[in-house]
């Protein structure tokens, strides 16, 4: 359903490294970098950070995140904690979730207030 998504930063280098060290866990690298932002994914850049195109300051929006897909319970682990030693904050603490049986999930904000989880599902998501 959808090609890529894109969060607005204030400062490319400290969100470069944010995201290199926060995506690394999941199995996800760098494709590009760019001087106006940076893609990550498996085999597509399927998740970008961008200074903002309009030149303005980059702002979070309000009940707006990403998930991205874990392997494991041990990459959401380890997600979670290499965004808190990169400078990020925590929204959720490693755990299972009440939207799904196996719904085991971790919560941050990047250095710009962006959400992101990290996910993993030992099965389908099925709603009720």
């Amino acid at each position: 359903m959808l090609n890529h998504v894109s969060v607005g930063v204030s400062r490319l280098d400290r969100s470069t490294a944010f995201y290199d060290a926060v995506l690394a866990p999941l199995g996800y690298s760098r494709l590009e970098a760019l001087d106006f932002g940076t893609a990550y994914g498996i085999d597509y850049p399927s998740f970008w950070m961008t200074l903002p195109e309009n030149g303005e300051a980059a702002t979070v929006g309000n009940g707006v995140h990403i998930a991205f897909t874990a392997p494991d319970q041990a990459a959401v682990d380890a997600f979670h904690k290499a965004a808190i030693e990169a400078g990020g904050q925590c929204d959720g603490k490693p755990g299972l979730r009440p939207y799904a049986a196996t719904y085991y999930a971790a919560f941050v904000r990047d250095p710009d207030g962006n959400k992101i989880e990290a996910v993993h599902l030992n099965e389908p998501y099925m709603p009720d």
